[in-house]
């Protein structure tokens, strides 16, 4: 004859339960949404805080790439400042945002790095092995890439990126690019595109821009390269940047300046089209 007091009382108490569960829950969902909601706020508050030329210590590599760039050095004794990235014989401003592109002299689509490597060679007859061996910046230890990269690219700040595809080795090195983009490897059998290659992404608190078709996410992310990493100490250009991503996807590194990571450039540059540059940026 108690059974149905009980029955009842359990069932009142198991319906309890479940409303404050689903109170709870309710609660716990929308704290996580608020919690993320003031860690992205947070976020880019420190990114406006650190976001100012004389607080960017990316701009002490300018000031050195622009003494390099007009330094006699090699065989020659000659500076940079003949150099043709592509705007003719020693013109810099609008040079980086048109690159990598293809130049007649090498017959070669080449990036930034490349075609300085191939001028400090051809035009100054300069030794660039220590370069190729350690082209990054490191405790103790400079680069000149780096600065002279800074520099260059400063001088395209406020312009749009235009990704030449007119002549048919830069089809083809786009094609190439966007193969390398997709292709998953290694043993973790990732890709480019398994972090960036659908929109809304993140690791973490930090959102992954989208490269695998032209967007804004792409155009902000190919606009900010070179850039001081706070993290790093250091300021680290596009060429950096894609053998760290080789890097942490657990793959062979790639060869400094090599028509791979120049294909892959290609590819993401002109994803990012019509993106105005402001560089150096400066990141965590």
């Amino acid at each position: 004859m108690r059974s149905k007091p009980i029955g009842g009382a359990l069932a009142g108490l198991a319906a309890i339960a479940l409303t404050l569960g689903l109170t709870a829950l309710g609660s716990a969902q929308d704290g996580a949404s608020s919690g993320a909601s003031n860690s992205a706020a947070e976020i880019e508050r420190y990114r406006k805080m650190i976001d100012d030329p004389m607080a960017n210590p990316g701009f002490l590599n300018v000031d050195r790439g622009e003494a390099l760039w007009s330094e006699a050095r090699g065989d020659k004794a000659v500076s940079l400042e003949t150099c043709d990235l592509g705007e003719g014989p020693g013109v810099l401003e609008g040079a980086y945002a048109k690159l990598p592109r293809y130049f007649k002299d090498s017959d070669q689509v080449m990036d930034l790095e490349q075609r300085l490597l191939w001028c400090m060679e051809k035009v100054q007859a300069f030794d660039t092995k220590a370069i190729r061996a350690k082209p990054f910046s490191g405790p103790g230890r400079g680069s000149d890439m780096e600065d002279l990269v800074a520099f260059i690219a400063n001088k395209s700040s406020g312009m749009k990126i235009e990704a030449p595809l007119a002549h048919p080795k830069e089809k083809e090195l786009y094609r190439i690019g966007e193969a390398l983009f997709f292709r998953r490897s290694s043993v973790m059998d990732f890709s480019c595109a398994t972090c960036h290659g659908a929109p809304n992404k993140r690791i973490r608190t930090t959102d992954l821009p989208q490269f695998d078709t032209p967007n804004p996410s792409a155009q902000a992310s190919m606009a900010s390269w070179p850039t001081y990493r706070v993290s790093q100490s250091a300021t680290r250009t596009m060429q950096h940047r894609l053998w760290d991503c080789y890097r942490q996807m657990r793959m062979p590194a790639p060869g400094y300046a090599s028509e791979a990571v120049t294909a892959l450039a290609l590819y993401l540059n002109k994803n990012a089209e019509g993106g105005e540059l402001k560089v150096p940026s400066i990141k965590r």
